[in-house]
């Protein structure tokens, strides 16, 4: 996928307002969720934000190896995130919250793991699938980051082929947009249920044509996002 430096950015600072309310992104934030294996409660944490029960332990044992400020007190539980739950452990929360607020290496590492957990990894995706046009990558990326990838129980729901199979990129896009609002909508966590304020905001952008993201701003809950 071939996107501009302005049309990443964008990318980018869409998904942190989604995840922490700042185009900026807010790399100490950290919520808990019941949106964890079961309908368990999970801590969320940084600047797009990721799980307890998904990628926390990566980015962990990441800043660990780094030296960072709070390395060595957040080596004890590098193991243990994702197979203890950390949700009551106060020390923990606080240990990474203080990081992401005072260590610039915190930092540098969270933007490193965001890429190549999540967005590389999508944009490869949209690669191997043949789209091109930076609104596609910005809904791809946003399921990747929300969802973990392209569900196939969305896919299965609609018809059209993606563009390398010789379908329409455009009428792809929409239909998984389409679908993927529904689900969210009608999910049985209430919490995935407010979240389809993300599928509204790219239904939005698919009615103004802003297949290139050159309209701005995008406006994310309430929130008017320009490049950086």
């Amino acid at each position: 996928m071939h996107l501009t430096q302005q049309q990443r950015s964008l990318i980018e600072r869409v998904i942190n307002t989604i995840e922490t309310g700042k185009p900026g992104g807010d790399y100490g934030a950290l919520v808990i969720y019941a949106d964890g294996p079961h309908d368990i409660r999970q801590i969320t944490y940084g600047r797009a934000q990721t799980t307890e029960y998904g990628n926390l332990r990566t980015l962990v044992k990441m800043y660990v190896a780094a030296g960072g400020l709070f390395s060595a007190a957040l080596a004890a539980y590098a193991d243990k995130v994702g197979s203890v739950p950390l949700i009551d452990d106060s020390r923990f929360k606080s240990l990474l919250r203080d990081a992401g607020r005072q260590d610039p290496i915190m930092r540098e590492i969270q933007d490193r793991f965001f890429e190549q957990v999540y967005f590389t990894p999508a944009m490869r995706w949209a690669d191997d699938h043949g789209f091109v046009l930076p609104l596609s990558a910005l809904v791809i990326y946003d399921s990747f980051i929300h969802s973990g990838g392209i569900l196939w129980l969305l896919r299965q729901r609609f018809a059209e082929n993606p563009p390398l199979l010789g379908g329409n990129e455009k009428k792809w896009i929409e239909a998984y947009v389409r679908v993927r609002h529904a689900w969210l909508s009608n999910h049985h966590r209430p919490i995935v249920r407010k979240s389809n304020y993300r599928t509204k905001a790219w239904k939005e952008q698919i009615a103004g044509n802003n297949w290139n993201l050159s309209k701005l701003p995008i406006r994310m809950n309430g929130i008017d996002v320009f490049p950086e």
